[in-house]
């Protein structure tokens, strides 16, 4: 039962990165059937990955509550469900709707299933089972755009959610029979509801004050106010953590140094990588006429560079130690974000291509370096809560990413900009958000090495 474990984990690793990638290449297509602007869509991306950042850190808990197999059975389910209702959805507040339950089953199946796996096999055969769990993980992106770009182009959008539930039926029934019953190790302690709605108010108040001036149009006073409220949520969050007897997030994780810069690091450089696979499959095709299918292939030298980079990464960090790798890379990041408003009619295929590579490069040595910083230090009692910290602030980031480049797109397009100068000014902006990101990184502990993720 044990050996059928690791495949039923990497199953729902490959559908969560998948559904991830594919839906970006798609977003004109659907647009054009539910009768929205391509440049209006932000919405079915972020619902779903502030919803993942919202569900993320009830995870450890509800597994400890009820049981690895039941939740993650109830992933599935919801999953292949929410998967079911995009594909019937009408209209873009239902197909919203619908990514908001597809997002709750993402964001329970893979930490859920990691915690099992954790539980189910001893220390010394980790380093296998994770490896082979994290392989179908990194053929998702590599399949996702030109998957989506070919059915969108051949089939119809909403095959991008259909092609979820045989997978998720026969996940669903292998996972009834062979996800095993793995008690946890403690009794649960009471979940912390409290500072579990003040952290969910602000994540929420922070990404819609954002993506408000653009596709919710809010003026700038009642954008402010939300920012503000979300603020003082965090605000509130904080003060109450520090004298909660079990809190959502303990306060001590914020007393090591390098988890506090990784967690504020990511948050800020994920606002300018975030944005790249929302805005550049609408670029390929909205502002150069490129098809589906070939927006997609066109974005698969940014998986094949991200696949090259696991390799070296290791190699850099004992070099350059983390603090200078990660100014410098982050600094780099910024520059490639900011080259891609130099794409127009007239640039060279080969040119693109080659941009797409070093882009794919620089940003999986980003996110590999950050996770890796986050969580060097963290002792195993801070483990978990430090985890679930990290896997919410990324999500959190890369939604408000999307809604800061919608935002900037928008702000442009309504004010009578032509399609590709918008497109430009926006690289612009979002390279220079991930360069001035470099910045926090000078706080870091100069350690070398390579340890987590």
């Amino acid at each position: 039962m044990f050996q059928v474990l690791p495949w039923l984990v990497a199953i729902s690793f490959f559908m969560q990165t998948l559904d991830t990638s594919i839906l970006n290449t798609a977003l004109p297509a659907i647009a054009e059937d539910l009768h929205t602007s391509p440049l209006q869509m932000q919405a079915i991306i972020i619902s779903y990955m502030l919803t993942v950042a919202l569900i993320i850190p009830t995870s450890g808990w509800l597994t400890d509550r009820f049981g690895a197999r039941r939740i993650f059975l109830a992933a599935i389910a919801l999953f292949t469900l929410g998967s079911l209702t995009c594909a019937l959805s009408p209209t873009l507040e239902l197909l919203t709707a619908s990514r908001v339950l597809q997002g709750i089953g993402g964001a329970l199946m893979v930490p859920v299933g990691r915690l099992a796996v954790l539980r189910a096999f001893p220390r010394d055969q980790l380093v296998r089972v994770l490896g082979l769990i994290t392989i179908p993980g990194l053929i998702g992106p590599l399949l996702g755009p030109p998957l989506g770009g070919f059915l969108a182009h051949y089939a119809s959008w909403h095959w991008i959610f259909l092609i979820n539930i045989p997978v998720g039926i026969a996940g669903f029934l292998l996972s009834l029979r062979y996800m095993p019953e793995l008690p946890a190790t403690d009794a649960p302690g009471s979940f912390d509801w409290i500072g579990f709605v003040l952290f969910s108010l602000f994540m929420i108040a922070i990404t819609v004050s954002i993506d408000g001036v653009g596709e919710l149009h809010f003026s700038s006073a009642y954008m402010g106010a939300l920012g503000l409220f979300g603020l003082f949520c965090f605000a509130l969050y904080c003060l109450y953590a520090r004298k909660a007897a079990n809190p959502l997030f303990s306060p001590a994780l914020f007393h090591i140094r390098n988890f506090r810069v990784g967690i504020i690091g990511n948050l800020f450089a994920r606002l300018g990588n975030g944005a790249i696979p929302f805005l550049t499959p609408l670029l390929l095709q909205v502002g150069l006429g490129y098809s589906p299918v070939k927006s997609g292939l066109t974005m698969l030298p940014i998986a094949m560079g991200a696949m090259l980079a696991k390799s070296i990464v290791g190699r850099l960090l004992k070099i350059f130690g983390y603090r200078w790798f990660l100014c410098l890379n982050t600094l780099l990041m910024g520059v490639v974000i900011a080259a891609y408003s130099m794409i127009d009619a007239s640039t060279p295929y080969l040119a693109i291509l080659l941009l797409f590579i070093c882009s794919g490069i620089v940003n999986s040595l980003q996110f590999t370096s950050m996770n890796s910083l986050t969580l060097l230090d963290l002792p195993n009692s801070l483990a978990g809560s430090g985890n679930s910290l990290l896997s919410a602030t990324m999500q959190m980031g890369m939604g408000m990413g999307v809604a800061c480049a919608a935002t900037i797109l928008d702000l442009n397009t309504s004010s009578g900009q032509e399609l590709l100068p918008a497109f430009r000014n926006t690289y612009l902006a979002i390279g220079a958000i991930g360069a001035i990101s470099s910045l926090i990184f000078f706080q870091a502990r100069n350690t070398k090495g390579y340890g987590c993720c």
